[in-house]
């Protein structure tokens, strides 16, 4: 019979986080197979069946070693969010406790990670004649005037949310105007409170930020290597939904495709965008009490292990 309960509330919360290319990856799969573990990932863009080069996802190999879950979920044409994947992911914690089986969550979605355990903010109800407005708005004037009034109003806001992810610009303007509070001040209010689940473990690696931006660097031209191009092209042929736009590389790898950079050009600007990233992963983690740990630690995974209570 299956339990009622929520499953967040029925078991510690083991948590694998930290920046892009950090390595989490690797040192998920030695943790999960060690600890009998299956992993659920928390990574807003593994969720897209056609993408896989550019956001790092794991092999067909690794995926047989360890089961996953939350990976190639819904096309690159449809929308995903974070309310999507709560319930996605309190389904498929429910199903490995019912089988008596260990999870890991893994993944560098900070948002994901906050709405696991304090819950998602819900904010006010669409006002659908402001937003129609706003985005009549962005179609006369274009996207940018509506993320410059962000940036004017809310600037925290406008350095998380991308540009040209007009749904996020529209409903961070839209809370604004209906509440005369911004949507930092909002997000700030629901992160003050305590952890919804106290019992939670969370173990991040932290690298230096040179070290860092040099692997980015790397990986950028290893994914570019593999075929990254051809990845873009044929998820382009389907047709990119807002949410899946959003996944790093993919607008400068078209535009390198449709001619309008050089390699080296497309290269250096995937790299600095994934550094920003980085960044903005690195604000979220301060909300948490993180066990950080140099990845070139040695014996990392027993470090990790024990830290979860798997040892």
């Amino acid at each position: 019979m299956t339990s009622s309960l929520d499953p967040f509330d029925q078991a510690p919360i083991c948590a694998l986080v930290g920046p892009t290319a950090s390595g989490k990856t690797a040192l998920a799969l030695e943790v999960a197979r060690r600890a009998g573990a299956e992993v659920i990932s928390m990574d807003s863009m593994l969720v897209y069946r056609e993408l896989n080069i550019g956001t790092a996802k794991p092999s067909q190999e690794e995926l047989t070693q360890v089961p996953h879950h939350m990976i190639d979920l819904v096309g690159v044409h449809e929308t995903f969010d974070v309310s999507l994947w709560i319930e996605g992911a309190r389904e498929a914690l429910r199903d490995c406790l019912g089988r008596g089986r260990r999870v890991l969550f893994v993944g560098g979605t900070g948002f994901f990670l906050a709405a696991l355990l304090r819950g998602l903010f819900q904010g006010p109800a669409a006002d659908l004649e402001l937003r129609a407005s706003l985005e009549q708005r962005a179609e006369d004037e274009g996207p940018e005037t509506l993320h410059q009034q962000l940036t004017e109003v809310d600037p925290p806001s406008a350095e998380r949310i991308h540009p040209h992810d007009l749904r996020r610009v529209i409903r961070a303007l839209e809370v604004f105007l209906q509440t005369g509070r911004t949507l930092t001040d909002w997000h700030q209010e629901w992160a003050g409170g305590e952890q919804r689940l106290e019992a939670a473990r969370l173990f991040g690696l932290q690298i230096e930020v040179p070290e860092l931006d040099a692997r980015i660097r790397a990986r950028t031209e290893i994914m570019i290597d593999g075929g990254w191009k051809a990845e873009a092209l044929a998820a382009r042929t389907v047709g990119f939904s807002r949410s899946a736009f959003q996944a790093l590389g993919y607008s400068q790898i078209l535009d390198w495709a449709d001619g309008k950079a050089t390699r080296e050009e497309t290269v250096d600007r995937i790299a600095l965008a994934t550094r920003q990233f980085a960044r903005r992963q690195r604000t979220w983690y301060r909300k948490f009490e993180i066990s950080w740990v140099d990845p070139g630690s040695p014996e990392l995974a027993d470090l990790a292990l024990e830290h979860f209570g798997w040892s």
